[in-house]
């Protein structure tokens, strides 16, 4: 009879493990996040601590975590999106998509970086990075990579991987109008390849196989200029755009209340300076950035009438770099 109750005991102890188990996993916060990682890591690990509510991550490249989300589109899974590109953002606002909510920590948020639904985690800059020791004259503007001495030794990250280089291409567009395709096509003449994600297109430059990036997401090379690496980041006189990295809440989820509490945190004193150490301007004014801000740039209008812009743009880019 004492091993009959010990058996029952032990299964009932094992269902209630599993199901505890089960609602622990249920009650999870599911964030997606286009990098950097370990930035990403940092927010769910000190909003774990701050709350007890523990974090899913799904980081990639704003390419892959949109394709995830569209094909989760029956059954969403995602809580919490935090894009590379605004774009994205406004996107899925005219999708219906996302819960309105509006931080009480945006309050010092710039409100060109903030809406009823979105707001900004931070900032990157876009702008040229050259190698130092490669053997060619210091870039100073976007088209002196169509010159002479970078024949053949320019690379560029793919904008359908990455949503700050779409924004560099809308800027450009809506800056020069129809001479943005023109430079877009000297280049391509002048052999730029399209390599992959922003670290990929970078890593060329790095290893010296290319002499600049056009279009570089300036947080990744500050990070690798900390780490000793003879690089230079220049931003061209006539104008850049800065890639604001919205943060939105699905309105699919499940876990609103968390979901804000999320956002809160990213926004909050200690969440801000996270995202200045991994090099990027923080959203919040009163938080010091490690690197050139807002003030410090010429910007490029990145949306014309407030409707995105990304479908049209990254297929005529497609269809120009496709072409023999």
């Amino acid at each position: 009879m004492k091993t009959i109750l010990t058996r029952k005991t032990g299964a009932i102890v094992a269902m209630i493990f599993t199901t505890a188990m089960t609602l622990n996993e249920a009650s999870a916060l599911t964030v997606y996040t286009a990098g950097p990682g370990s930035l990403a890591k940092k927010l769910a690990t000190g909003y774990e601590k701050q709350t007890g509510v523990k974090v899913n991550l799904f980081q990639a490249t704003t390419g892959k975590v949109m394709a995830r989300l569209e094909a989760e589109q029956a059954s969403p899974q995602a809580d919490v999106l935090i894009s590379a590109s605004w774009d994205t953002a406004e996107d899925l606002q005219q999708r219906d998509w996302l819960l309105p909510y509006q931080s009480a920590n945006a309050a010092r948020v710039p409100d060109m970086l903030k809406t009823d639904s979105y707001v900004a985690q931070g900032i990157s800059a876009l702008g040229i990075v050259w190698n130092t020791k490669s053997g060619t004259p210091e870039p100073k503007e976007w088209r002196d990579l169509t010159l002479a001495p970078f024949k053949n030794k320019v690379t560029t990250p793919d904008p359908s991987l990455s949503g700050a280089s779409v924004d560099l291409l809308i800027g450009l567009q809506n800056g020069m109008g129809d001479e943005a395709w023109t430079l877009f096509e000297q280049l391509k003449q002048n052999g730029m390849v399209i390599n992959g994600p922003n670290a990929q297109a970078l890593t060329a430059v790095l290893q010296g196989a290319k002499a600049a990036v056009f279009g570089a997401v300036d947080y990744v090379s500050y990070g690798q200029i900390e780490k000793g690496e003879t690089i230079k980041v220049i931003f061209p006189a006539s104008g850049t755009v800065v890639a604001p990295r919205p943060m939105m809440i699905l309105k699919s989820t499940q876990h609103a209340a968390d979901a804000k509490a999320f956002i809160d945190y990213v926004l909050s004193e200690e969440g801000q300076q996270f995202v200045a150490e991994a090099w990027l301007m923080p959203a919040r004014s009163d938080i010091d950035a490690r690197r050139p801000q807002l003030k410090d740039l010429k910007l490029l209008p990145t949306s014309s009438d407030g409707s995105s812009e990304r479908g049209q743009v990254l297929q005529r880019y497609g269809k120009l770099f496709s072409q023999r």
